[in-house]
């Protein structure tokens, strides 16, 4: 049986820019079934949520997941429900990754807040139709057990089957993309993989997930180049993901806070030029999303 890989875009519901990129890329190649994108994860606090529920239910074949909020932005459970995972404002989230895991390791984050937002964020895309495939979180924050333990019960008790594995196989981190402290970080951070796949409801296959993540190492180098060497380097079994932050560097990302501005239209490009070759390749992966994992052949 050949490998299987699910291409997926986060960031979906960000701007209309990132959704339409993540509709043309599902759409691409769709009459031979050589998708260049075949999953997705919706952020609920997303300026362009609308949106991104318009494009998903006109694309019934994109896998639509949660992309789990809880640093950057504003949370969609009122504020005064969730003090815990607030920033200074007492309104938005906290607006850094180092502020978060700061707090996260300082003990003063509560679990019941993780609980509560992670729930209304699902139950959000839920009511607008969606049928969620799967969970992951904004910058890997569920890399953390004390992030993870309350994502995985509430996934459960939603009804979501399946969760990203936050970590980057080994194969890929040979490749040395992304810059070195990012791949040093990467590494160190690998040593919580033992407690992520002892997780309860992943050990009684409750919920689901893959055999790794490719190109979080490469987060924002994401190229041509860097793709194809990523993809050609695939084993020829197993399940994977590719994380990628496709869409348009346009007036509406201007207005949002991200890093990834031009690199995002450069991982669309990669991507409609590099998974057709992918597929024409001699034994080529089987194109997946989070909703199939479950399923044989």
């Amino acid at each position: 049986m050949p490998a299987r890989l699910i291409l997926n875009a986060d960031d979906f519901g960000l701007t209309p820019g990132i959704n339409r990129a993540i509709a043309e890329l599902h759409s691409a190649g769709a009459l031979s079934g050589g998708r260049a994108l075949t999953s997705a994860t919706l952020m609920a606090n997303g300026a362009a949520f609308d949106d991104a529920v318009a494009v998903a239910h006109a694309h019934p074949t994109l896998g639509v997941g949660c992309h789990i909020v809880l640093t950057d932005g504003i949370p969609v459970s009122p504020p005064e429900t969730i003090p815990s995972l607030l920033g200074p404002d007492g309104r938005c989230f906290r607006p850094t990754l180092t502020g978060f895991l700061r707090a996260l390791f300082l003990g003063r984050i509560r679990e019941q807040d993780i609980t509560r937002e992670a729930s209304a964020q699902i139950e959000k895309l839920q009511r607008a139709g969606i049928q969620v495939t799967h969970i992951d979180s904004h910058k890997h924050t569920h890399l953390f057990p004390a992030i993870v333990r309350p994502l995985l019960r509430v996934a459960e008790a939603r009804g979501v089957c399946a969760i990203r594995n936050p970590f980057e196989p080994v194969w890929s981190l040979a490749l040395n993309q992304g810059r070195p402290g990012r791949r040093i970080a990467i590494k160190l951070v690998g040593r919580l993989r033992p407690n992520f796949e002892a997780s309860l409801q992943l050990h009684q296959g409750h919920i689901i997930t893959t055999d790794g993540t490719m190109a979080i190492s490469a987060t924002g180098i994401l190229a041509a180049g860097t793709l194809g060497q990523i993809l050609q380097a695939l084993p020829s079994d197993g399940t994977y993901e590719l994380c990628c932050h496709p869409g348009y560097n346009d007036a509406d990302l201007d207005r949002v806070v991200t890093r990834l501005r031009v690199q995002r239209n450069l991982e669309r490009e990669a991507l409609l030029n590099e998974v057709p070759a992918l597929l024409r390749a001699a034994n080529p992966p089987k194109l997946i999303h989070f909703g199939d994992l479950g399923k044989s052949g």
